[in-house]
This record gives C-alpha cells, sequence and structure tokens, in this order.
C-alpha cells in the first residue's frame, strides 16, 4: 500500500477482457468480494444459495465498492467438513443466476476446481478463473483457461496438513509446478495471480506466517491475491465464531496490504474497502 496516492478511488471497473489488468494497476488493491451459492460454506453457507438472495447479495457489493464478485457453487473450505459436489450440482447452482450477475457490469471471477465449470461460467461472461487447486487437480483447466486467455487464480493447497514443514517453501515448490503446467499450456505469465491459500491445508501458525512472509513471493513477478476473510487462524488467536471475525480479517488484509498483496477476497466488502481507502489516505500522508 506504498503506492503514490490518487486524488479518488475510481469505481469497479467493467467486465471486459482487460477488467483485472486496469484494477491491479490502481494504487489500491482490488477488493474481490465472496459469492458462495452453497448450502455448506464454512461462513455464509445456505445465505444465498436462492438465485434471489445470490442476486441482492450481489448488488449489495456492488453498492458497498467492490471491484470483482467471486462466485462459488461447491464449498471449498479450508478445513475438514466440505461436501465434494459433482460438475452437474455446481451448474444447477450456478445456472439459475450467473447470467444476471454478470449483467450487473462488475468482473465476475469462477470459484471452482472443475474445467466443466469454469467452461460454462466463462462461456457466460465470467471474467477471471479461480481454482483453489491451481491447475493441478483437473488436467483440463490449464488448456481451458489458455484457449479463453482469461486471467487465472492459482492458489495453493495441500491435501493434508503437516505442521512441520516449513509452508513458504511448500507454497514456492507448489506455484513453480503450476506455473511450468500454466507455460506448457500456453497460459500468459501476465495472466497470472498468485493466492497462498490462507487456511487451505495449513495449520493456524502456518497461515499466519504465510501471511507474514508474503513478501518472499515477490520472487514469481505476480500479483498477490490474499483471503483471509473470516478464517479459522482468526479464532486461534481471539476466540471467535466465523461471523464475529471481522475485526481479524481487517487485520490480516491491511498487513497483506502492506506487504504487496493487489487482490483482497472479503465476505465484508464495505468495512474492507473503507479499511483499505483509511489506510491509503494516511500513509499518503507520509
Amino acid at each position: 500500500m506504498n503506492a503514490s496516492p490518487s486524488p479518488s478511488v475510481p469505481p469497479a471497473g467493467s467486465a471486459g477482457p482487460d477488467a483485472l489488468r486496469t484494477l491491479l494497476e490502481r494504487a489500491l488493491p482490488a477488493v474481490m468480494g465472496v459469492l458462495n451459492v452453497t448450502p455448506d460454506s464454512f461462513s455464509d453457507g445456505g445465505d444465498f444459495i436462492a438465485p434471489e438472495q445470490a442476486l441482492s447479495r450481489a448488488q449489495a457489493m456492488i453498492a458497498d465498492g467492490v471491484d470483482i464478485i467471486d462466485i462459488g457453487a461447491e464449498s471449498t473450505r479450508p478445513y475438514k467438513g466440505a461436501q465434494p459436489v459433482t460438475a452437474a450440482d455446481e451448474l444447477a447452482r450456478l445456472k439459475p443466476v450467473l447470467a444476471e450477475i454478470v449483467a450487473l457490469g462488475v468482473p465476475v471471477s469462477i470459484d471452482s476446481m472443475k474445467a466443466e465449470v469454469v467452461a460454462f461460467a466463462l462461456d457466460q461472461g465470467a471474467a477471471i478463473a479461480n481454482d483453489v487447486w491451481g491447475l493441478q487437480r483437473d488436467t483440463g483447466m490449464a488448456p481451458l483457461v489458455a484457449a479463453k486467455g482469461v486471467p487465472v487464480i492459482v492458489m495453493h493447497n495441500r491435501d493434508s496438513v503437516d505442521s512441520a514443514i516449513d509452508i513458504v517453501a511448500d507454497m514456492k515448490a507448489f506455484f513453480l509446478r503450476s506455473l511450468d503446467i500454466a507455460a506448457k499450456a500456453g497460459i500468459a505469465r501476465e495472466k497470472i495471480v498468485l493466492d497462498p491459500g490462507i487456511g487451505f491445508g495449513k495449520t493456524a501458525e502456518q497461515s499466519m506466517i504465510a501471511l507474514a512472509r508474503l513478501r518472499e513471493l515477490d520472487m514469481f513477478g505476480l500479483p498477490i491475491l490474499v483471503g483471509a476473510s473470516r478464517k479459522r487462524f482468526i479464532a486461534s488467536v481471539s476466540p471467535s465464531e466465523p461471523k464475529e471475525r471481522l475485526a481479524g480479517s481487517i487485520a490480516a488484509h491491511l498487513i497483506a496490504a502492506q506487504k504487496g498483496a493487489r487482490i483482497i477476497r472479503t465476505h465484508d466488502v464495505a468495512e474492507t474497502v473503507q479499511a483499505l481507502r483509511v489506510a491509503h489516505a494516511i500513509e499518503s500522508k507520509q
């Protein structure tokens, strides 16, 4: 957040092919709002599964200043308890609402590890692929992203937690594999965003280490997305339920922004936008 100040914060960009690049060029990190059309997501499962609720939520996030809406139809809880669903299940949840949300004019990213689901969403006008397995789970994902020419968020993940490992070294090795897959598929490097996957395959301590050492990912020369919103590591510091973790989420996201994160993924859009703007305004007075 040490970029030169701008006189005002531009509104969310259009959903065109260069929307993400435009957002990343701003002084402030872009704010990505979470929209789960699922019955079992860890924080808001069931809240927005009805199409009218999902659309209303998207409209509210736009009013609050969101830059990207990240829609997901399968819970990928960052700890045990998520129920795997088929591509058909995801599509059934997305079809009644996705086109209407895209039509609102804010860039939409599709949060799915299945190429079939991502292909449908991109055909409906979604602008970004968000793969929580970093192109390493579905072999059809990288070729699809390459063919569509869209940006892709590559998230670090693990099948199991290992408290003994250096989690940052593991992230670096993971991203090297993902970037190799991307290069071989023909994905342009400038289309890639890295996500350390806070909470995914990590202990609470490892999630905090990943945030504290975020600058080490600068070695890749790629934009970083951080989604620490309502994650369980917050409760390890201050016992709380997911919807009671706003302050902890804001603290983590401000630190991430200070360490170079260019996209902040959050459930709480208005509060995050305000926090980022105030922090930026204060820093600009130095």
